[in-house]
């Protein structure tokens, strides 16, 4: 991921003002650590970090049309920017750039063109011609952007809040799926797709079309000219994403400049669930397995950068974010440069957990809905900005616009979770790339239940984090968090220590009411609380609370939190007989279901 910074109309062309664009884009350097560029035009300032990823020798921004009448500072990959440049036969491109085409694509069709973009992306264009300017977001948000604007009548737009803060009296998130046009005077939404609509979709189940959808939105995502690899947790959704991506990186330009022999990765504390069945999926698809450890020390020693680097003080974010920065550091000491993840498709397939509690088709359907278009604010954030802050893009083929809109028409009754069937969360995912003749993964793998992000690398993470913001924050701290915080205000101690972290970074209103502040369990949406009445009465928004999962552990054990003691976590599950179980002393450790699966971690 590059990192882009515009000044619109500031009034001043000074090189006082020059100066200080510059030292605003330095912020984003983390970002794009690859090479710097400035475009100044009068009073606006288009500003560039960049990550180079496609075209490493001449790829530099910002980018031009033919005489440089129209600038462009872009972040993101256009996967289809071969296919776009042959319908521009009449244009001259200076770079292999894919985003150059996006002046040309301006020039040729006017502010209309961006739903031509088959990508991720977050770019303004200046048309000097007429002194107007465009901006715009992909369709779901995978690329971060912010919009802001200053007391002197200028328009700010930057990839990350910091380099906003300082300049702007008021600034916010760009929404995903819109375009800003200076002519028309404001923001439209470019980005339409048939389930933005009421009605509830119809369209049969083809499990092969789906398939072959999704095998398409891999592939695409293979265009690199530097070294790369997948994050792999052991999961459905990352182990699909390998093992397309081992299957097919033979047939692709990746391979002729980077061999054929696939990297993977997974991160956790020592025992984590994530490494044994990542382990086993790299061993089936025979991929070069890198495997990262931290501590909780490390975990929580980081949790300051997280927060820098997030720009979020919601508690999921930062508990999911720092195992994810602390992979990245590693993995770009590798000298990799961009990854494939398994992000989104949860939401579409109504994969988390609370799932199992949809009453019926028409909730999972508008559920599914309100989680894609929240994407922007939780998982598509933190997995951009926890990567970004090391200079290694995401990619993440689960948000291809095609592939959404396909899946997305399915009728959602074959998305229910029915146990009467054997039917668990994403089954007509698993059913689709169940191939009895050329298997994708082990079955193991394939229908592996769902493990809670940040229990996947370890049990005990959660539960020292909740324990550390208790050391840090006392009960009279807590009693005054409406007077102290009143926008916003944490409910539990563990997110008022976010916010303090987030508070001395970050003081604007603005910047603290950018992160999303709502009572959820395992990452509902508040509306759907009201499928089960007593979820609203958790403070906890773990997937741990929903009464769903199936653990594969027969018993947990003690884990040293290392502060010095051991603090209990417990997952409630509803309405099933546990038995208590002993570590052979006599002391208590766990809990069964009555068949010796072990349901409940009661010390970490």
């Amino acid at each position: 991921m590059c990192g882009i910074l515009a000044v619109l109309f500031c009034n001043d062309s000074s090189q006082a003002k020059r100066l200080r664009v510059l030292e605003l884009s330095r912020r984003l350097t983390h970002r794009g650590p690859d090479w710097s560029g400035l475009h100044q035009h009068g009073d606006c300032y288009l500003a560039h970090q960049r990550l180079s990823i496609v075209d490493p020798s001449s790829g530099h921004q910002p980018l031009y049309n033919e005489d440089k009448s129209i600038i462009v500072t872009s972040n993101g990959e256009i996967y289809n920017h071969k296919e776009l440049r042959k319908r521009l036969p009449n244009h001259k491109f200076r770079t292999g750039s894919d985003c150059e085409v996006i002046s040309h694509l301006y020039e040729e069709y006017g502010e209309e063109f961006v739903d031509m973009l088959d990508g991720i992306f977050s770019f303004v264009l200046l048309d000097t011609r007429d002194n107007s300017f465009i901006a715009a977001r992909d369709a779901i948000g995978v690329t971060s952007l912010y919009i802001g604007w200053g007391q002197d009548g200028s328009i700010w737009i930057a990839s990350e809040l910091k380099a906003l803060q300082d300049e702007c009296d008021h600034f916010e998130h760009f929404p995903p799926g819109h375009l800003y046009s200076s002519k028309q005077g404001g923001m439209r939404r470019w980005y339409n797709p048939q389930w933005y609509s009421k009605t509830i979709p119809s369209n049969p189940y083809d499990p092969i079309a789906l398939r072959k959808s999704f095998e398409n939105a891999v592939i695409k995502r293979l265009m690199t000219d530097v070294p790369f690899g997948v994050l792999l947790s052991g999961g459905l959704d990352s182990s699909l994403v390998a093992a397309i991506t081992a299957r097919h990186l033979a047939s692709t330009s990746a391979d002729k400049k980077l061999g054929s022999q696939l990297h993977t990765f997974c991160v956790g504390l020592e025992g984590a669930p994530d490494f044994k069945y990542a382990r086993e999926v790299a061993e089936y698809l025979g991929t070069i397995h890198h495997e990262f450890h931290f501590t909780l020390q490390d975990g929580i020693d980081a949790i300051e950068d997280v927060i820098y680097h997030t720009e979020s003080y919601d508690v999921t974010t930062v508990r999911g974010s720092t195992p994810m920065f602390l992979m990245t550091r590693k993995i770009k000491s590798l000298g990799v440069k961009m990854v494939l993840s398994g992000e989104g498709s949860d939401e579409i397939f109504g994969g988390y957990l609370y799932f199992h509690q949809a009453p019926n088709k028409k909730e999972l359907h508008r559920e599914t809905c309100r989680k894609i278009k929240r994407l922007h604010l939780y998982d598509c954030l933190r997995a951009n900005k926890a990567t970004a802050a090391w200079g290694l893009e995401l990619r993440v083929p689960f948000l291809d616009k095609e592939f959404i809109n396909l899946a997305m028409a399915i009728d959602p009754e074959e998305k229910l979770i029915k146990p009467d069937q054997k039917r668990i969360e994403k089954w007509i995912l698993r059913k689709a790339f169940d191939d009895e003749e050329n298997p994708y993964l082990p079955k193991s793998i394939l229908y592996r239940q769902k493990e809670q992000m940040s229990d996947g690398v370890g049990y005990s993470w959660n539960d020292t984090l909740k324990a550390h913001g208790a050391k840090q924050v006392t009960d009279q701290m807590m009693a005054n968090a409406a007077k102290v915080f009143p926008e916003n205000t944490p409910i539990t101690k563990e997110g008022y220590y976010y916010r303090t972290i987030f508070e001395k970074l970050f003081p604007k209103s603005a910047a603290r009411m950018s992160v999303p502040w709502e009572i959820t369990v395992c990452c509902c949406t508040p509306k759907a609380l009201a499928w089960n009445p007593e979820w609203k009465n958790n403070l906890d928004p773990s997937g741990r609370s929903v009464g769903a999962h199936q653990s594969t552990n027969n018993v947990s054990t003690t884990t040293d939190n290392s502060d010095g003691a051991d603090q209990p976590g417990e997952i409630v599950f509803n309405n099933v007989p546990k038995t208590k179980v002993t570590n052979g002393n006599g002391n208590g450790i766990g809990y069964t279901n009555g068949n010796g699966i072990g349901q409940v971690k009661l010390q970490v």
